[in-house]
């Protein structure tokens, strides 16, 4: 049976084609089990990101349509109106996918993290509902392991492609460790929370929230750790950032020059590092020329954000041959086994043969019939009813010019020494 994927992402659909199809963690259960009824289905495992849903299986050729029109039906979607967002990769293609979307080379931000465990929360989904077999299991457990080594070999996650997470970045280049740093944040957007999350992953455990609405930074404090404080104690505030991050909706600057000036003489001049992502700028501009303040804007940390885009796709670029070798070891597993279960089926009719015509023999050499004549009947005999099927299926090829069977069949009946 062959390997499929079938699937609609980011790269294929826009966002309301990708939300017709999301499949909820809630219907997970129920969507497999509709899946493992449709003919053909013999193995089968769902993803679903917020980028993509996904289904991987081992089914027949006729199976890969009855999966597309699952999922129109299922959608109630009309017949035929997701195929020009819907791509089907098969076989050792349908690995490679698997491999570079582990890999987050296939990401919407390339060389994210996130996408692998979502795969493995996908993988023991699937292995709760019974839906997985050999082969899937196998490939998987296979993907986990080779997009591990991908991403360290290529180092594709190193440089952060976030604005948040590269002020934190430079923040922990410019002072190394950041435990016993005091970090003041500024706002309480969804950016001022992300690097507040970044933040404390890094260690920071001294963190103090100013918002002019004190209900909201409250908030964010108790999610963080932190010290909620209004925007009117910036002046108390200011002196204790070794880091401050600020993001506000104010149309003027909130921060400035005589502020900081004023602030690092309470530091006896103390290094401060300053990130103003907000547009209006939060900082006034003048800060960036005080001695002993590093000013980053939110155009500085885009140039940043470029510059390591260009890195990760490099780097993606560079890992191609990596994720060629994990596929090649999978297919290499998987016809092997593809093999290895045929020789199974020769061997066991063989033997079926052998059985058969051997007490056939003793039941004649039983009866005092010539030895001679009895062994070479019954050799003759096993010789036919083996090549039987054989030799059908290549007349067969033959008469249809199947030059691909008649040279296959070729190489496995020549003898070694030809």
């Amino acid at each position: 049976m062959p390997l499929f994927t079938i699937g609609i992402s980011h790269h294929t659909a826009p966002i309301e084609i990708r939300e017709k199809v999301a499949i909820s963690r809630t219907e997970f259960t129920e969507r497999v089990k509709q899946l493992c009824e449709l003919p053909g289905i013999e193995e089968l495992l769902i993803l679903g990101t917020c980028n993509r849903t996904e289904i991987y299986c081992l089914s027949s050729e006729g199976g890969r349509e009855t999966v597309i029109e699952w999922i129109h039906r299922s959608n109630g979607i009309p017949a035929g109106e997701l195929d020009e967002h819907i791509y089907i990769h098969q076989g050792e293609d349908a690995a490679r996918h698997l491999v570079r979307v582990a890999s987050g080379l296939d990401s919407l931000v390339l060389g994210e993290t996130q996408i692998l465990g979502q795969l493995k929360d996908a993988w023991q989904q699937a292995h709760d509902a019974g839906s997985l077999g050999k082969v899937l299991d196998r490939l998987f457990q296979h993907t986990f392991a080779a997009a591990k080594t991908i991403r360290t070999a290529s180092g594709i996650g190193e440089h952060p492609v976030s604005v948040a997470y590269t002020a934190v970045v430079l923040a922990r280049q410019i002072f190394g460790d950041l435990k016993s740093k005091t970090v003041v944040l500024v706002g309480a957007g969804e950016m001022v929370q992300l690097c507040g999350r970044y933040l404390v992953d890094h260690g920071i455990n001294r963190l103090l929230i100013l918002n002019r609405s004190r209900d909201k930074a409250e908030e964010i404090a108790g999610e963080l750790g932190a010290t909620a404080m209004t925007l009117d104690r910036l002046e108390e505030a200011l002196p204790k950032a070794d880091i401050l991050i600020s993001s506000t909706a104010s149309p003027e600057p909130v921060i400035r020059a005589t502020d900081v000036k004023a602030a690092l003489r309470k530091r006896r001049y103390r290094p401060m590092f300053m990130v103003d992502i907000a547009v209006p700028r939060d900082i006034e501009p003048a800060v960036s020329k005080v001695k002993d303040v590093y000013l980053y804007t939110i155009d500085d940390l885009q140039q940043v954000v470029d510059d390591n885009m260009q890195q990760r796709s490099e780097a993606a670029r560079a890992a191609q041959p990596s994720v060629d070798d994990a596929v090649t070891a999978f297919m290499r597993w998987l016809y092997g086994m593809r093999a290895a279960r045929t020789l199974k089926r020769i061997r066991e009719q063989s033997h079926e043969f052998e059985t058969d015509l051997t007490e056939r023999a003793l039941h004649r050499l039983q009866a005092g019939q010539d030895p001679e004549k009895v062994l070479r009947q019954l050799a003759s005999t096993l010789t036919n009813k083996i090549l039987h099927t054989p030799s059908k299926q290549l007349r067969e090829a033959a008469e249809k010019q199947d030059y691909s069977v008649l040279k296959a069949a070729d190489r496995i009946f020549r003898r070694d020494e030809e």
